[in-house]
C-alpha cells in the first residue's frame, strides 16, 4: 500500500482511538425507535473520488439515514421540477434556528427557509414526481441506489414510529398548506418524508454518497451517473450553509466542509473533486448532530487541510496547493501552527 493510503488509514485509526470512549452525548429519544440505538456503536470511512475505501471500526452497521436524505431529495425535486419551481416553494437562507423549527414560516413569503430544515424538507417531498405513492418511493428509492450503488430499504419500523410520533411534523406540514405551500395530500407527503428518513444505510453507504458529490454526480464505484453534474452545486452549497442547521456557522468556521447530520447518528462531509466522509456514531448533542462524528471531521479538516478555504495547508494532495514562492514555507508553517492552536 502507498505511503498516502497508509497515512489516511492510520490517520482514520487514530482519530477512531481517540474518541471510541467519549460519552458525551444522548441518543434521540424523541422517535422511540431511534432510542434503541447502541451508544457505543461508531463507524468512520472515507472515499476518495477515484473509489478509494478506507474505514475503521463500524462502518457495516446499518441505520436510518434521517436527515441526511435531506440534501439529496432536495437535488431530486430540482432533477423533477427545476430550479424556479423549487425556489418558489424553498428558499435557500440559513435559520440559526433548530432543525424542527416552524418559527420562520410565519412571515412574508411563508417559504420554509432552506431544504435542510424539516419544514424545508417536507416542501421539497411534496416535489416529487410518480405514479402515487408507491411510483414516488420507488423513484426516490431508485435515486438513492445510483448514489450508493445498491438498493436501499425503509426500517418500517422507525417510518411506523415516525409516522405515530411526528406530531411537530404534521403540525409544521398543516401550516405549509394553509401557506400554499405544499397542496393538500398531506399525509401521503408526510409517509414519504418519513419513508425517507427511514432508509436504512451504513457510514460507507454515507461516504459513498458523499464522493458521489465530491465527483460532480457520478459514483465513483459503479460510475453510474447519480445526479445531474449542474444540481451538484446547489446540493454543496445548502449543506455548506444550512447543513447542521443552528451549528452550521460554526461548523463552516471550524471544519469547512459542505455536511448534513442525522439524529439517527449519521453523518456525511464532502471535499468538492476530492472526497467523501461518512460517520455513524448514535449519541448527540443538544443541537441533533453527533458528538463523535463532530469531532471526527473536525480532526479530519485539521489534519488535512481539507477546510474549504484552507485548501495549501494541503499535505496529501486531497486539495490544490500554492507555489512556495507566492506562500513561502514560513508562512505556512506559521499558519498550520495557528490552526493547530485554533483546533
Amino acid at each position: 500500500m502507498p505511503s498516502l493510503e497508509l497515512e489516511i488509514q492510520s490517520a482514520l485509526e487514530e482519530i477512531h482511538a481517540k474518541h471510541k470512549d467519549n460519552q458525551s452525548g444522548k441518543v434521540a429519544d424523541y422517535i422511540p425507535e431511534l432510542a434503541k440505538a447502541d451508544p457505543n456503536a461508531f463507524g468512520i470511512c472515507v472515499v476518495t473520488r477515484d473509489g478509494q475505501v478506507f474505514e475503521v471500526g463500524d462502518t457495516e452497521q446499518q441505520f436510518t439515514i434521517q436527515s441526511v436524505s435531506k440534501p439529496f431529495v432536495y437535488g431530486m425535486a430540482l432533477q423533477d421540477t427545476g430550479r424556479d419551481v423549487v425556489q418558489q416553494k424553498v428558499d435557500v437562507e440559513p435559520t440559526g434556528h433548530a432543525f424542527n423549527s416552524i418559527i420562520k414560516l410565519d412571515e412574508k413569503s411563508h417559504r420554509p427557509h432552506n431544504p435542510m430544515v424539516n419544514a424545508g424538507a417536507i416542501a421539497t417531498t411534496s416535489l416529487l414526481t410518480g405514479e402515487g405513492p408507491t411510483g414516488k418511493l420507488n423513484r426516490l428509492m431508485d435515486f438513492f441506489g445510483r448514489f450508493v450503488g445498491r438498493r436501499l430499504y425503509a426500517d418500517m419500523s422507525v417510518f411506523m414510529s415516525e409516522r405515530v410520533s411526528g406530531h411537530r411534523n404534521r403540525a409544521t406540514a398543516y401550516l405549509m398548506l394553509n401557506f400554499g405551500m405544499i397542496d393538500n395530500r398531506v399525509e401521503e407527503i408526510l409517509d414519504l418524508y418519513f419513508q425517507q428518513c427511514s432508509l436504512l444505510v451504513t457510514a460507507k453507504d454515507l461516504a459513498v454518497m458523499g464522493a458521489t458529490l465530491a465527483n460532480r454526480g457520478v459514483n465513483p464505484i459503479t460510475r453510474e451517473r447519480a445526479i445531474e453534474a449542474r444540481y451538484v452545486q446547489d446540493l454543496l452549497s445548502v449543506m455548506y450553509t444550512c447543513g447542521l442547521y443552528d451549528y452550521a456557522g460554526e461548523w463552516g468556521y471550524r471544519v469547512g466542509m459542505p455536511a448534513k447530520s442525522g439524529v439517527g447518528g449519521g453523518m456525511l462531509a464532502v471535499v468538492p473533486q476530492r472526497l467523501g466522509i461518512g460517520v455513524f456514531s448514535p449519541p448527540l448533542d443538544e443541537r441533533g448532530n453527533s458528538v463523535r462524528a463532530i469531532r471526527v471531521c473536525q480532526d479530519l479538516s485539521t489534519r488535512f487541510g481539507l477546510h474549504m478555504f484552507d485548501a495549501w495547508l494541503n499535505d496529501f494532495k486531497v486539495a490544490p496547493t500554492v507555489e512556495s514562492e507566492s506562500f513561502p514555507t514560513a508562512e505556512m508553517d506559521a499558519v498550520k501552527a495557528a490552526k493547530q492552536e485554533h483546533s
